[in-house]
């Protein structure tokens, strides 16, 4: 029983299997620019646009009812380390990738490592956390794309616009003054004492404007994020047409987030106040270990680029110049938005704001900015959407084709080229909580899926280094023994800074994920077959 859990793929059965007509038959197409081009996509968006504010200016955590404490400008020290956590860990994925040019990321890689019920259980963890990312950016693209709209004089109707639990949010006045009263009973009361003219809507709920105009199925009011199933059907038709599409689309998305990310700091850097730099560390050692915490997730992203290798010209040299290129791009781009926001105003300035660079340019009169931003985050939010709704179908086909999941989330278009029946799955599983949850309802979930990824990355090259030692490596992780290891801590470190219900929800979803692999997976495994021993 133990060797059936612990069995591993070798390297050389992963790519037999990626060419197999029935399994593989992806359109190589990609080169390294665009790998880096995929990564840069996927990392710049929701993290630089809403956390940096909290970075700079701490926060309160309910979970544990205490203020987070506020980096201050040392946040650029958080950055740089966070960026080289995940350098250690983009380094073992690059030489992951140039040994195994197959798609699959840490999944992959990890089952040619530490063995089948670990490859189940990082496969598991990395459809939620392209689930929870894929969901979360969409519902932020909804927003902006709202903002913007309304901003040239547009409005959708409100309840278009937001999902129920948002539109039934009570003002701050009324929630301190009815504590302990305001469950979804008393809620739709209150709702419907407004309706009937017996109660200021506008006093109760901080969205009234929807509410009131609202549907009522029940007493309950129908609302949803339209923008946000609009893009989710527009990203997931664009994925089924093809790769190369999807990708000269992110180009495009790209170059122009990241032109206008150049235009922040340059433009920015003329109003910089060198006194706003002081304290520049309020917290000290705290603060910045808490806004690296809290800034990681503006670094998730360059991961998915390995789960296209199968569409890589050349994987073994793409993909860690793509992986490596993207993750320094993105620092270099972070830093100088960073050091920019945090010396135009004082850092407590940015305290409870959720877009701290449009923020910035609009308090000190530069609303044209501002409104360059709002532009930059539509077009940030869509290209990280982009790559997340391509990497989470090639997760699927990955784990059907080695019989962990069934056939049918293997299937590959014969027309397109890509994974067809998973593409479309991923979709409906990102349409509808988009379109009715609260972004806060699903977001927890992300950091530490992620982390997880990472350190088991990091352990699994370090067990093929010794497994395989002479194994074909066209890129080595320099000094492997001391940087990953240093990944694997601090991935850790950054992970114990995650609230404790995030954990708890994190094993649940595990312990579901194991009763899917004794129920399904580990009968039909492809290495429980006999032509696969």
């Amino acid at each position: 029983m133990m060797h059936r859990l612990f069995r591993t793929k070798s390297i050389e059965q992963i790519r037999a299997n990626a060419e197999e007509p029935g399994h593989g038959g992806l359109r190589r197409t990609l080169s390294a620019w665009d790998l880096a081009l995929l990564g840069v996509g996927a990392i710049i968006g929701a993290g630089i646009l809403s956390a940096l504010g909290t970075g700079l200016a701490g926060g309160f955590d309910s979970t544990f009812g205490v203020t987070r404490p506020a980096a201050g400008p040392a946040l650029i020290i958080s950055f740089l380390m966070t960026a080289l956590a995940c350098g250690f860990t983009a380094l073992c994925y690059a030489e992951f990738a140039s040994m195994i040019p197959a798609s699959g990321s840490a999944y992959t890689y990890t089952y040619a490592t530490l063995g089948e019920l670990m490859a189940w259980i990082i496969g598991w963890d990395l459809l939620l956390e392209y689930a929870v990312s894929n969901v979360a950016v969409a519902i932020s693209w909804g927003s902006y794309m709202d903002n913007l709209l309304q901003g040239l004089g547009l409005q959708i109707p409100r309840w278009l616009s937001m999902d129920p639990r948002t539109m039934l949010f009570p003002t701050e006045a009324f929630a301190a003054a009815h504590q302990g009263a305001l469950g979804l009973g008393d809620k739709l009361q209150y709702l419907a004492q407004a309706h009937a003219g017996t109660l200021d809507g506008a006093a109760v709920f901080q969205h009234w404007a929807a509410l009131k105009t609202a549907p009522l199925v029940g007493g309950f009011p129908i609302g949803m994020n339209l923008l946000a199933m609009l893009i989710t059907v527009a990203i997931t038709a664009l994925c089924v047409w093809g790769v190369k599409e999807s990708v000269r689309a992110n180009s495009i998305m790209v170059a122009v987030k990241v032109a206008l990310l150049l235009v922040v700091i340059a433009i920015g850097a003329f109003y910089v106040k060198p006194e706003n730099y002081h304290p520049f560390a309020p917290n000290g050692w705290r603060g910045i270990q808490a806004g690296a915490a809290i800034i990681f997730f503006a670094f998730i992203g360059f991961d998915a680029v390995s789960t296209t290798a199968e569409e890589c010209k050349d994987p073994a040299r793409d993909m860690p110049r793509g992986i490596i290129g993207s993750l320094v791009i993105c620092t270099v781009i972070y830093v100088g938005v960073c050091a920019v926001v945090a010396g135009i105003l004082p850092y407590s300035a940015y305290h409870g704001i959720a877009d701290p660079i449009a923020h910035a340019f609009t308090a000190i009169g530069m609303n044209k900015i501002s409104a360059i931003v709002s532009i930059g985050a539509v077009v940030a939010l869509g290209s990280a959407l982009l790559v997340y709704q391509m990497a989470q179908p090639r997760i699927f086909m990955v784990m059907s084709r080695d019989g962990l999941l069934p056939p049918w989330f293997g299937k590959v278009s014969p027309r397109f080229r890509t994974p067809l029946n998973a593409t479309l799955l991923t979709g409906v599983i990102v349409l509808l909580p988009a379109g009715f949850m609260n972004i806060d309802e699903i977001i927890e979930l992300t950091n530490i899926g992620t982390l997880f990824a990472f350190m088991l990355v990091c352990a699994g090259i370090l067990v093929l280094r010794v497994k395989r030692p002479h194994a074909e490596r066209r890129f080595r992780a320099p000094a492997v023994w001391l940087t990953a290891p240093l990944g694997i801590l601090f991935c850790f470190w950054l992970a114990l800074g995650l609230p404790r219900h995030t954990w708890e929800r994190f094993w649940i979803w595990l312990a579901m994920g194991l009763v899917a692999y004794f129920l399904y997976s580990a009968r039909h495994s492809r290495l429980g077959r006999p032509s696969e021993r």
